[in-house]
């Protein structure tokens, strides 16, 4: 569930039936800088944006000739949200990790190339394209493996790449921001719709990935069967409290394990009011994103200001 609410998404895709599918990953140029946009300080602003030209990269992100430094080994994949194209979901964040010497990547996945909305087909397609893009990731940069920081639907499908895409041996660390790794029942709402076979197929037809991340949905069943962590992957959660979209919010964590950590924000900074579409945009969030990525040189986050909720 991404740049959007999947809540105003739901009556969005009701309302206006588009084609998405599976779609193609497109991953332009196999050498260079692509272009990108500029930063933005909100998810409405990048959203905004993007309408004109919702294929660009965000800042910071798909230089492809980026070699990554001792200091950072490992290149980030940036992973989108549910009807979230790249832009949208990193406008912000992925310039901040290149300012910090990360080699940022982020793709276009899980939806009609060219298209506004992104991360709308079936998880396991999408998966698979990111699986794709990884490849082309770790290839053009030498890489032995990569680090994922994913937001909603993009913290919980790389999962499906570790576990049947040979992504265990790929992937260093997968940090989720407000992932759905149990789904969400969306205040009831979408609990309601999967009973009501029309709804549920309406929403399908555009969306067949809100239909996967309905809580205990069969998709989400099999995903977490046998148990939602593999060994040699560092998995770290970073949720809020005021999680308007993966409901209940503790629905984002992992079961405990050493290589587990599951973080709120309030824990951290208790006025921090961040939902889940500013999730990405929190400064809280961020750092606590740039201290998952290089726990040896954490810093704790500064909750003197803490931005307004924009959503």
């Amino acid at each position: 569930m991404g740049v959007r609410a999947f809540g105003r998404g739901m009556v969005l895709l009701a309302a206006t039936v588009v084609a998405l599918g599976g779609g193609t990953a497109v991953a332009s140029g196999a050498t260079g800088q692509e272009p990108t946009g500029p930063v933005q300080p909100n998810i409405i602003a990048a959203a905004i944006y993007s309408v004109g030209q919702p294929t660009i990269a965000p800042p910071g992100a798909n230089d492809w000739n980026c070699k990554p430094s001792a200091e950072h080994p490992n290149p980030v994949l940036l992973s989108n949200g549910t009807t979230a194209n790249a832009y949208e979901n990193w406008a912000n964040l992925s310039q901040k990790l290149a300012n910090a010497g990360y080699c940022v990547f982020a793709g276009k996945f899980g939806g009609s190339p060219g298209a506004f909305l992104q991360t709308v087909g079936p998880v396991a397609g999408t998966a698979g394209q990111l699986a794709t893009f990884g490849d082309k990731i770790l290839k053009a940069t030498g890489a032995s493996k990569l680090d994922v920081v994913g937001h909603s639907q993009g913290g919980m499908n790389p999962r499906y790449w570790i576990k049947y895409l040979g992504g265990a041996s790929k992937i260093g660390k997968l940090i989720g921001l407000s992932p759905s790794n149990y789904g969400t029942n969306l205040f009831g709402l979408l609990t309601a719709i999967q009973a009501i076979p029309p709804a549920r197929d309406l929403v399908g037809v555009a969306c067949a990935a809100c239909n996967e991340q309905s809580t205990g949905s069969a998709f989400l069943n099999d995903l977490n069967a046998g148990g939602d962590t593999v060994p040699g992957v560092d998995y770290t959660v970073i949720q809020t409290r005021y999680d308007d979209v993966v409901t209940p919010y503790t629905n984002a964590f992992l079961k405990p394990a050493p290589n587990v950590k599951n973080l709120v924000l309030q824990d951290v900074c208790g006025l921090d009011y961040t939902d889940h579409l500013g999730i990405t945009y929190d400064p809280i969030a961020q750092r606590e994103v740039l201290n998952a990525l290089d726990p040896q040189h954490a810093k704790k986050p500064s909750c003197v200001f803490v931005p307004p909720v924009i959503s």
